[in-house]
């Protein structure tokens, strides 16, 4: 017979960066973890099912509790969270890829949890944001993930020129990203904007098969012009 809980615990499910991943880039400790969990918190119903299939969990999918939680939901939601808080059991919270709470909301129901005194447990998975930055050539001492840039034209601009003498001026690996489908843009925006000779890694649709790390000087990405339209992939100025 299973344990009863006595208090809530929150366990952090990394979740596959591409769909032609294997089902062993995920770790079997992973898989161990949480084997039992009934409540989750998602980003995105479709894709935390598809993760839970792949997970093979002990309880079927018909009987899963799933509460999303996303970059649409609103502060008066909350209550719902806490209700799901307070049923001292294991939750597990899912992101669309990666890793939970890292570029995420996930971290909104986390810095719920810490308030609430509630046990937190991070699973190591991928994260496209660090294998860009071990990929990238790039100093990995000094970095900074920078998130996603302004969408106004010309916040977004200046946006970047500052990033630009950031890396030169700190010597910092500056890290960003857009929404996949807006990457094209971000891409003539920064052959637009910075300087010929500026060092750019593109990361894209990293550890997918047909995914690829490269860092070249902007006046080497004019002449490439690679198709990024709908590629999840992160950018980075470096030394």
């Amino acid at each position: 017979m299973d344990a009863i809980n006595t208090k809530t615990r929150i366990f952090l499910i990394p979740n596959y960066l591409a769909e032609d991943n294997p089902n062993e880039f995920l770790s079997e400790y992973v898989r161990m973890q949480v084997h039992t969990v009934q409540h989750f918190i998602v980003e995105n119903e479709k894709q935390a099912r598809a993760l839970i299939k792949r997970l093979n969990l002990k309880t079927p999918q018909s009987d899963l509790k799933l509460l999303l939680w996303n970059e649409h939901s609103k502060p008066s939601e909350t209550r719902e969270v806490e209700d799901f808080l307070n049923k001292k059991v294991d939750i597990g919270i899912i992101t669309d890829a990666g890793l939970p709470c890292i570029a995420d909301p996930g971290a909104d129901i986390v810095a719920i949890a810490h308030k609430k005194d509630i046990e937190v447990i991070p699973l190591p998975g991928p994260s496209s944001i660090f294998m860009a930055l071990m990929a990238s050539g790039m100093n990995g001492q000094g970095f900074t993930f920078n998130g996603y840039l302004p969408i106004d034209k010309l916040a977004r601009s200046k946006r970047l020129k500052q990033l630009e003498l950031d890396a030169m001026r700190l010597k910092h690996t500056q890290l960003f990203m857009e929404t996949p489908y807006r990457n094209n843009q971000l891409l003539a925006d920064i052959i637009i904007n910075c300087k010929g000779d500026t060092l750019l890694c593109i990361a894209c649709n990293i550890s997918s098969k047909d995914g690829f790390v490269k860092t070249k000087t902007i006046n080497q990405w004019k002449q490439i012009k690679p198709d990024l339209h709908k590629q999840p992939t992160i950018f980075a100025f470096g030394v």
